[in-house]
């Protein structure tokens, strides 16, 4: 899905950088804090809740270290429901879409 979202970005003339953070504890801060600074805004994308998640530790990381817009694509404060994947990936805006328009939003606010 953020691969598919970067190719669209670039096809409208927006570069995207795309870090697999395949782990919150530990968290690569270098990682993180390096991309901010090259990109200058930062959007997460999680398959659950935003709150005490990926989002949640990137902007504890980047208020700490190189403050940055930030985007969180994920579950907003909602009960799970179930279903099959990539229904609950749209129902949830879960999608390539979905960082597009996060992206997009994220890039705005860096320019202001």
């Amino acid at each position: 899905m953020a691969l598919e979202a970067a190719d669209i970005l670039a096809d409208e003339g927006i570069k995207a950088m795309v870090i697999d953070v395949h782990t919150i504890k530990p968290l690569d801060i270098f990682a993180i804090v390096e991309a901010a600074r090259k990109c200058g805004a930062v959007v997460t994308a999680e398959e659950h809740s935003i709150i005490g998640g990926l989002g949640s530790a990137v902007a504890e990381t980047l208020s700490e270290h190189q403050p940055v817009p930030l985007q969180r694509v994920g579950m907003r404060d909602t009960f799970g429901e179930s279903g099959k994947p990539d229904e609950l990936l749209k129902h949830f805006g879960l999608t390539a879409e979905a960082l597009v328009e996060a992206a997009k939003k994220a890039v705005a606010k860096k320019s202001r």
